[in-house]
């Protein structure tokens, strides 16, 4: 149950902030960065974080489904957990969203599966860190 709330939680508002910066960056926004464009982008962060849990809660918590059978597979180290959970969270989000738009080319391809592969590989290591049973050491 904590690997649940663990990617429901931290998915949609790491996945949020970055595919509003992946857009902002896609659009070009960032080319003469001032101190009062970082606010409005902080601004419009806080304002869309409502519609980034609203649209972002159910792939979360499906990647979070993934991991949670992952881990039930004893031979699957955490850290080949993480890499395969990043994986799948790379390639879904870059298949929706790397090909929309009028730009489409390996930077949209990159930057929009980063918008899945880090929300993904955070969660994951946390509900390692965090939901993950302690094993039992056993001495020889």
């Amino acid at each position: 149950m904590k690997r649940y709330l663990i990617f429901g939680a931290v998915g949609p508002l790491v996945g949020g902030f970055l595919m509003l910066l992946a857009t902002t960056v896609a659009s070009g926004y960032w080319t003469d960065t001032s101190w009062s464009e970082i606010g409005k982008f902080l601004g419009a962060f806080v304002k869309t974080l409502q519609y980034s849990y609203l649209f972002g809660l159910v792939p979360a918590l499906m990647v979070g489904a993934i991991d949670d059978i992952l881990y039930h597979v004893k031979r699957i180290s955490p850290v080949v957990r993480l890499l395969i959970v990043a994986a799948i969270g790379f390639a879904a989000s870059s298949l929706l969203y790397g090909s929309r738009g009028p730009d489409t080319g390996v930077a949209q391809f990159l930057l929009y599966g980063l918008v899945g592969m880090v929300p993904a590989a955070l969660s994951s290591w946390l509900a390692h860190k965090y939901a993950d049973a302690p094993h039992p050491v056993h001495s020889t």
